[in-house]
């Protein structure tokens, strides 16, 4: 009796756990099911810009919206709350368009030791409060972040882990 109570408790407690992990990941959401505020929020920013995907998150009892556009070759994700406020913006960039402040903090920082992989502008309300730069070097992949005026910020490894794909 005792084995089949502690069975059980173990089942619910892993039910408990993953339905926690579940509710607080991401939900992809097809384009034509986001809130009405979602859409004329992103298209008010970026009229001519064509939706491609999007994702709905919970934390702490707030939804947000991701919604992934493309223009050219870059991307831009734009997070958005349920109610149609733009909390941030990322816009993926060439490396050539980076500010001359934020190019020669890279520049010194780094000194040909590092492939640039990719480059992004976030912003946050209006004001743009940094760049990232996802680089390799030797072995390791980084993330640099500077702010607008060049100066350095942290610098992040987001090397993968040899079982996780890149």
């Amino acid at each position: 009796m005792r084995t089949l109570l502690n069975g059980l408790l173990l089942g619910a407690t892993m039910a408990i756990v993953t339905a926690t992990l579940v509710w607080a990941g991401e939900e992809k959401v097809p384009i034509d099911k986001l809130p009405k505020e979602v859409v004329k929020a992103v298209e008010a920013k970026f009229p001519k810009i064509k939706m491609e995907k999007a994702v709905k998150s919970t934390t702490d009892g707030k939804t947000t919206y991701e919604v992934t556009l493309k223009s050219g070759a870059y991307g831009i994700d734009v997070t958005v709350t349920a109610e149609g406020k733009i909390t941030q913006i990322e816009k993926e960039m060439a490396f050539k368009d980076l500010p001359m402040p934020v190019l020669g903090a890279f520049q010194l920082r780094y000194r040909g030791t590092a492939t640039v992989k990719r480059v992004e502008e976030l912003t946050k309300g209006d004001k743009v409060v940094s760049y990232e730069i996802l680089i390799e070097t030797g072995k390791k992949t980084l993330e640099a972040y500077f702010e607008p005026g060049g100066r350095f910020l942290q610098e992040k490894d987001v090397t993968p882990k040899k079982d996780e794909k890149k």
